[in-house]
């Protein structure tokens, strides 16, 4: 799986980039892939107040319900 912090504008846009390239490597500050059984950490600071959404971008795991909403204040 993986993780992306982003808006869900943004996030929309890269699924469609990993719809094209699903193995596709990530090096955002905001984001990881994980191998089976493997787990990381991300460390977010936010700096401004709005809706923020994290999902898996693998083709179909967005689909499958694989997101979330982070709302800050």
């Amino acid at each position: 799986h993986e993780f992306l912090l982003a808006t869900t504008e943004e996030n929309l846009k890269h699924a469609e980039e990993m719809k094209k390239n699903p193995h596709m490597e990530h090096e955002e500050p905001n984001g990881v892939r994980l191998a089976p059984k493997k787990s990381a950490e991300i460390v977010w600071k936010f700096t401004k107040a709005g809706e923020f959404e994290y999902s898996c971008l693998i083709p179909g795991h967005r689909e499958a319900g694989m997101t979330g909403t982070i709302l800050v204040k």
